[in-house]
């Protein structure tokens, strides 16, 4: 009998499997994109020459809808390209969206996934968001940090208004250059207490950091051909697994080498200090091991991510945006004419200034609607089988949004090729960049959204305004900004942006060195 029983529970169980898997082979899924081609389906979509991913994705969401899917090798993903069905996602199915995929590039560049922003859905995500976003990116330690800000923009200004009056003429500036050393030192006083001066031989160390930050993101834009078919993942057919090996040693050293002196500081001292974010995670992560990791690897994997984003996405959207309104002179002129009524000429702005700056704030969000630092945002995964857009959605199928093409949806966006800051004062006035108008999504969206925003859009805001108050800007012989980008994780401008700046304010306030929390 008690065969015959189990026979029966076996028989059960067979039955309700095949039901469930009937079910689910049935029922109504996304259309899917023709074009795949066999074994790696649509991963010729993915490579780094022709059209960008993004466009391609778009142009594939024109013939087949908002909702549609693809393979990627052995994976299924859907793309979604509507504010209607991104707020499906990142509200009724937050949770269900909130996993990150497995993939080669984060598996080596981010310590085996302990970087919390490329880490699976889980209890180490929940505990690493919470300390990063309560103890490092609070509004109080925001506020705590907001003189370094300050005086790293205004350091920044010195340094060239002291080169132009060296050179007693125009001076010709690369702006993503200067950008992204200001961005660097102002992070990496933040998370260890670094800062690496133009003119003091710190140079060469400043360019090997931001170099390998750059490689760090391109690379994890890179799909592999192990990562859509896995039992390919010994070949290395481009060579990207060894420049992914070894950024990540390169990256490791720097940061291995701060960790090193935080801890023997603070061994010397006899007390735990809290200065900086490295100071903050030791702290925090003293004597724990969060899933399995050791708390080296996670404040390595931590500081990395907070380091490579704040650097690499904030000087994009900085330059994108001074690059608009390079090539729409009348915007220009309102920001500088806006600065001079709230501002005046008699004083540097600052932060407390930038409530006051509305078309300024208009012109960064209208740059983050036509170039998004992350117009594709890190891909999701489906840990639950759903109903996305009355479609059946399977777990364990990629979510990749293109934010792209929903941010020029010309049903939200009139003429949304256009740059037209003026649509944030009037039609869309009450739409924010911070995840909460899913039509605009620069941040993404949902729990897994970026939490530095905050920091994100003071240091824009900062860095724009003080930079057009204090000079006066203009492009070689006042030709357009080539606009060409090139895109690996974020986007960034492909070309140099090279222009002629002069001062506009009066000499003394840019020679003066800022005493508020001077560089060290």
């Amino acid at each position: 009998m008690e065969a015959v029983a189990l026979v029966g529970v076996a028989v059960l169980v067979l039955i309700c499997h095949f039901l469930k898997w009937a079910t689910a082979g049935s029922a109504r899924k996304p259309p899917e994109a023709a074009g795949a081609w066999p074994l790696i389906g649509h991963l010729h979509l993915f490579g780094r020459s022709g059209q960008p991913l993004y466009e391609a994705l778009g142009g594939l969401a024109d013939k087949y809808g908002p909702i549609f899917s693809i393979r990627i090798g052995v994976h299924h993903a859907v793309v979604v390209s509507s504010w209607e069905l991104a707020k499906e996602c990142f509200t009724t199915l937050d949770v269900v969206v909130s996993s990150r995929p497995k993939f080669t590039a984060a598996k080596i560049l981010t310590y085996d996934y302990a970087s919390f922003a490329f880490s699976p859905y889980g209890d180490f995500w929940r505990d690493m968001h919470k300390i990063t976003v309560s103890d490092l990116l609070s509004t109080r330690r925001g506020e705590l940090l907001r003189g370094i800000r300050v005086s790293e923009v205004q350091s920044s200004l010195r340094e060239l208004y002291i080169t132009w009056v060296e050179k007693r003429g125009d001076l010709l500036v690369e702006m993503k250059q200067w950008f992204g050393n200001m961005n660097l030192n102002v992070i990496l006083r933040m998370v260890a207490g670094k800062r690496y001066s133009v003119g003091s031989g710190d140079e060469e160390r400043m360019r090997r950091i931001r170099r390998v930050l750059r490689e760090f993101f391109n690379l994890l834009g890179v799909v592999v051909i192990g990562d859509a078919i896995p039992f390919l993942g010994w070949l290395d057919m481009g060579g990207e697994l060894k420049e992914m090996r070894k950024t990540a040693a390169e990256m490791d050293s720097f940061i291995s080498e701060w960790l090193e002196e935080h801890r023997q500081r603070r061994d010397s001292d006899g007390r735990k200090r809290e200065e900086d974010f490295i100071d903050v995670l030791l702290s925090a992560l003293d004597g724990v091991d969060p899933a399995g990791y050791d708390a080296d690897t996670v404040i390595k994997a931590t500081c990395l991510t907070l380091i490579s984003a704040a650097t690499d996405t904030t000087t994009a959207t900085m330059t994108w945006a001074l690059s608009l309104l390079l090539n729409n002179r009348h915007a220009l002129k309102k920001v500088q004419d806006e600065l001079d009524e709230h501002v005046g000429m008699e004083k540097l702005v600052n932060e407390s200034d930038i409530n006051k700056l509305v078309y300024l704030q208009a012109v960064v969000k209208e740059s983050m609607r036509l170039h998004a630092a992350a117009p594709l945002p890190g891909p999701r995964e489906f840990t639950n089988d759903c109903t996305l857009g009355g479609y059946h959605v399977q777990a364990g199928t990629r979510l990749i949004l293109n934010s792209w093409k929903m941010q020029r949806d010309p049903r939200v966006w009139p003429n949304p090729l256009e740059f037209q800051p003026e649509r944030f004062l009037s039609t869309h006035k009450g739409v924010d960049v911070k995840g909460q108008h899913f039509e605009l999504l620069p941040f993404g969206g949902g729990r897994r959204s970026c939490p530095g925003m905050s920091f994100a859009l003071q240091m824009t805001h900062l860095a724009l305004a003080a930079f057009l108050q204090a000079f006066k800007v203009t492009t070689l012989n006042n030709e357009p900004v080539d606009m060409s980008a090139i895109f690996g994780l974020t986007l960034i401008k492909a070309t140099p942006l090279q222009l002629l700046i002069q001062p506009r304010l009066p000499h003394q306030l840019l020679s003066i060195q800022t005493k508020q929390n001077p560089p060290p």
